[in-house]
């Protein structure tokens, strides 16, 4: 009986043994298949994300530069963040800006003379600037014939609005024909004596130039005329400048009052000082020029 309960026992150890071997070699045969699995799966999930990579890399690679703002030759929009340094450029544009002049410069290479006026006044050259006084060409004041009007600045009628001024105006003459003696005369009887005697010319300093003056005066209740002429010897002739004033409607129209003749003449006067005489040739011939001057002296 032991015998044969020895031997089941050892049959039994046996198979134990056995069984539990063969189930250790096939856990560590799944264990083993399961680390080579798992290292398949993680070299198939390398190389699939470095292929990923690869072409991600490759198609960034290929891919052209981004496009750049074409340069645009010419003025461009500025925008809101150069707002304020443009404002600060378009002021000092502004400031640069020349502005017109108040004076415009006049002369006229045939005579020789020039001179200075205003801007608003209008400027008439040639015969067609003999001017009118009472609706009446104003004569020369010459000794002798041959006397030309060189040009004729007039007062615009609007400047002095609500008086009675009607005209207002600065000209110039030349007579080649007259001595140095013959100049400092005039054809007329300065009309300023009360008594109508005849009063010798008065001799004014006016600028540089020193010159012989005389006027005429001329008037009724509702109009009235007034000129003032001086004579200057210059280049081997006698020039001849006109200073006139008309007036008109005092005392007859309603709301009129008289001009201020002092006020008038005497910016007939500062055209009248800004007067030259350039050394001229007497057969020379050119048309007058017109340019911006600063301002009248």
């Amino acid at each position: 009986m032991s015998v044969l309960k020895s031997t089941g026992s050892s049959k039994t150890n046996t198979f134990t043994g056995t069984v539990l071997s063969s189930w250790s070699r096939q856990q560590k045969l799944a264990l083993i298949a399961g680390f080579a699995m798992l290292g398949i799966l993680l070299a198939v999930s390398a190389c699939t994300k470095q292929s990923q990579k690869s072409a991600l890399v490759g198609v960034s690679s290929s891919s052209p530069n981004p496009p750049t703002a074409p340069v645009v030759n010419g003025p461009q929009i500025a925008g809101p963040q150069s707002a304020t340094g443009a404002a600060p450029l378009q002021a000092a544009a502004k400031r640069t800006l020349k502005r017109r002049a108040t004076n415009v410069s006049y002369s006229d290479a045939n005579s020789g003379v020039s001179f200075v006026y205003p801007r608003k006044f209008a400027l008439v050259t040639g015969e067609k600037a003999r001017p009118q006084l009472d609706d009446n060409a104003v004569p020369m004041n010459f000794v002798q014939p041959g006397g030309t009007t060189v040009a004729t600045v007039a007062v615009p009628k609007t400047m002095y609005a609500g008086t009675d001024f009607a005209t207002g105006f600065f000209t110039v003459n030349v007579n080649r024909g007259l001595s140095q003696e013959e100049c400092s005369h005039f054809a007329f009887v300065d009309t300023r004596n009360a008594d109508g005697e005849p009063v010798d010319a008065e001799k004014v300093k006016v600028g540089s130039s020193d010159m012989e003056m005389t006027s005429e005066f001329a008037g009724s209740a509702t109009k009235q005329a007034e000129a003032q002429y001086y004579h200057d010897y210059e280049n081997g002739a006698c020039y001849e400048y006109v200073l006139g004033l008309g007036t008109a409607g005092y005392g007859v129209s309603d709301g009129i009052e008289p001009v201020n003749r002092d006020v008038v003449l005497a910016r007939l006067e500062k055209i009248l000082a800004t007067v030259k005489i350039r050394p001229v040739a007497q057969e020379q011939a050119a048309e007058p020029s017109v340019a911006g001057a600063e301002s009248a002296k």
